[in-house]
């Protein structure tokens, strides 16, 4: 099975030697000599800790690409982006399972597949005989999965979050998660207010993904701002001349993240929204 690659470095670390004369004066020489040479050994050890996360979001249409008719379903499209994108962490929305308009498969598990990774399916809704909903796919074997139907104040799609916890290399654990808002403005902070919750709940370092079909500067972004921040601005829909954000990847605030890189994948083919790519520090 494959394992979160570990980057390290150590060009970064500074040391930080005693200046004031009072606490230098009347120290052994041996002990001098020994100070940056500890400080050294424990920057290693921290970064050492640390951990590498890459993490691909992509809301793909039950892959069909726009620029194709209804029925015409290119599942190797997406699975192309997942393997190019070499994302440790994986969310997709919009997936079928078992659904006549896509040939009757099972969508995340033959990316999974494809995409040499493990899987969890969450289902909104029933479709067609079928399945409807959203989907994670890691690298690492999941230690546990579950799913939760969000909570809808108003007559609509019913809509469901996935969520699944991964040990990394480092021995340090993540809860990653993903979901599709509804369009109702009222069902989107309904929405909003469960992920909260779980974040809230949630005690291992928090990531949670997906297509909220809201901009930045909505509500139910600003009620999910309280608890998480999103690692990245840039539209993401539609695929050609994209114009707005409704797409995202977000982080626990008061989780030990930082965000290396984050981008919007220009990519217009094989789904009606763009994928969205980061790379996040755990410390």
């Amino acid at each position: 099975m494959f394992l979160f690659p570990s980057h390290t470095t150590t060009s970064n670390i500074q040391l930080h030697l005693p200046t004031q004369n009072k606490i230098m004066k009347g120290l052994p020489i041996k002990t001098l000599l020994l100070i940056p040479i500890c400080l050294f050994i424990s920057g290693i050890t921290n970064i050492a800790l640390s951990q590498s996360i890459s993490i691909l979001c992509y809301n793909i249409h039950h892959a069909n690409p726009p620029s194709k008719e209804a029925g015409f379903i290119d599942l190797k499209a997406i699975a192309r982006v997942i393997n190019d994108s070499d994302a440790d962490l994986v969310s997709l929305q919009e997936v079928d399972m078992n659904v006549p308009r896509s040939g009757n498969i099972d969508q995340a598990k033959e990316l999974a597949e494809l995409t040499n990774r493990h899987f969890y399916f969450a289902k909104g809704i029933d479709l067609d005989g079928g399945e409807y909903g959203v989907a994670i796919l890691s690298k690492s074997p999941f230690i546990w999965t579950k799913s939760f139907l969000l909570p809808m104040v108003e007559e609509s799609e019913q809509r469901v979050i996935a969520i699944g916890s991964i040990k990394l290399e480092s021995g340090k654990e993540v809860v990653f998660s993903t979901s599709h808002f509804d369009l109702k403005d009222k069902n989107k902070i309904s929405n909003a207010e469960f992920v909260l919750a779980q974040a809230k709940s949630t005690k291992a370092p928090f990531i949670f993904t997906g297509d909220l079909n809201a901009h930045p500067d909505s509500a139910p972004i600003k009620l999910l701002s309280k608890e998480l921040k999103s690692v990245g601005e840039g539209a993401t829909f539609p695929e050609i001349n994209p114009s707005r954000q409704i797409d995202y990847i977000m982080i626990g605030k008061n989780d030990p993240f930082k965000v290396t890189s984050f981008q919007v994948i220009e990519e217009e083919y094989a789904s009606d929204h763009r994928p969205i790519f980061a790379i996040l520090e755990l410390r």
